[in-house]
């Protein structure tokens, strides 16, 4: 079921989501969850979404990016990815800028500095416990999901005000050289 993307000035944005029980996650209510974030992200073009962008304070979030995702054609592929109760771990002080924009704050974009490589500890929607590094440009992406669980916004991340723009300035004036930095930075250190 599609749900309603809560956005910017909605104080569930900014509340820490609680961690979910085993027992909780077994439930079909919280299945259900999943599978409605899932397809509201899908169907938003979006490269993750976090319970609390659809008004729901539990520690999941959904990462995705399969084929040619128009809002994010840079970005390299993420196999579907449902995290529980998910932690991030930086690994070194290298950062990079990227231009970030969300489903929850709408035609706006911003420059924001992420951790190059990170590790992430989660469970599936099955209780299994997994870890991975991941980097660079996918690295901001699971970065980006989990402040949303700890109620932050992107926009409080960005660098310079200067650098927020709407998504047809963002075409117009930046994409292109933001892209090459991206491709090269995927090209780099890979994702």
């Amino acid at each position: 079921m599609l749900r309603e993307i809560i956005t910017i000035g909605d104080p569930v944005l900014r509340e820490r989501a609680r961690e979910v029980t085993a027992a909780e996650l077994h439930s079909p209510r919280m299945q259900a969850l999943i599978d409605d974030m899932i397809e509201t992200m899908r169907a938003a073009g979006g490269a993750g979404l976090a319970a609390n962008q659809v008004g729901e304070l539990e520690r999941i979030a959904v990462v995705e990016v399969a084929g040619r995702n128009e809002r994010y054609p840079y970005k390299p592929p993420i196999a579907l990815t449902v995290m529980v109760n998910p932690v991030i771990e930086e690994i070194g002080e290298q950062r990079f800028e990227i231009n970030e924009g969300c489903l929850s704050v709408p035609d706006t974009r911003g420059v924001v500095a992420r951790h190059v490589n990170v590790r992430v500890r989660y469970r599936d929607r099955d209780g299994v416990l997994c870890s991975g590094v991941r980097r660079g440009l996918t690295a901001g992406t699971f970065q980006h999901e989990l402040d949303h669980l700890d109620g932050v916004l992107f926009v409080d991340r960005v660098t310079d005000p200067a650098t927020v723009t709407t998504w047809a300035q963002f075409d117009r004036d930046h994409r292109a050289s933001f892209e090459a930095r991206a491709r090269a930075l995927v090209a780099r250190v890979g994702s």
